[in-house]
């Protein structure tokens, strides 16, 4: 029994169920090779641009690296640098009067970070519907098989395995297309929740370090005055 026989014999509700978990199949094998390349690239590219930016001569190269970057911790420390630039900018107008530099400066890692966030989690969605649905929808390509194997038996009068073979082989075939696009898909949602768990928590490392540093380190406000690297400075802040 192959899936050539399904769409040959078949009619047509049950081709629309296989149609639709072959493209759930589809879609959970992309979002899988998707999410691979995405967390081995962001982490690779986490660490490099750890590396680079505590190891600037000063904020101004900093963040000339972090622009420069395309890791999630680059785009939080652009966030951050600029924000508290912005924020001392606009203090003649009041915008202190708001909040403080220190509230400012955590709302605005903290709305980068969710930025974040809200990336890493792009299709999360999808590979949990396909996992919660895929078994159904094969569950109900498996009664439609049976409803006609018991309308081939009425009509014939006949039990025979040549009458419903065929119908019942149509069922079980639903049966494990559903749990064959189903059972990737939880395994692949578990995967990419721990890995972006992971990364959230490099995250929120790097954001509080940054805040620190913006707060008690060299500031934005005098960018080149400080010589020291930033890992030696936020030290000894």
């Amino acid at each position: 029994m192959s899936l050539d026989y399904v769409f040959a014999q078949g009619d047509g509700v049950l081709i629309a169920v296989f149609l639709i978990l072959v493209l759930m199949s589809v879609a959970t094998w992309y979002l899988i090779l998707a999410g691979i390349v995405l967390v081995r690239g962001q982490r690779k590219a986490n660490r490099r641009f750890v590396a680079d930016f505590w190891n600037a001569r000063d904020v101004a190269e900093a963040e000339q690296i972090a622009e420069q970057s395309r890791s999630p911790l680059g785009r939080i420390a652009v966030a951050g640098i600029t924000g508290l630039r912005h924020y001392r900018d606009r203090e003649h107008v009041r915008l202190g009067d708001a909040c403080s530099s220190d509230e400012f400066l955590v709302r605005t890692i903290r709305n980068a970070m969710n930025s974040e966030s809200a990336r890493l989690q792009s299709g999360l969605t999808l590979l949990a519907s396909i996992g919660s649905t895929a078994p159904f929808v094969g569950l109900f390509g498996t009664v439609w098989g049976i409803y006609h194997a018991l309308l081939d038996i009425a009509a014939q009068g006949s039990a025979s395995m040549e009458v419903v073979a065929g119908p019942l082989g149509e069922a079980l075939i639903a049966t494990a297309a559903g749990l064959a696009a189903a059972i990737p898909a939880v395994l692949a949602y578990n995967a990419r929740v721990r890995a972006n768990r992971v990364l959230m928590d490099e995250m929120d490392a790097f954001a509080h370090d940054l805040h620190a540093f913006l707060m008690t380190g060299a500031g934005v406000s005098r960018l080149p005055s400080n010589t020291l690297p930033l890992r030696m400075a936020a030290e000894g802040a």
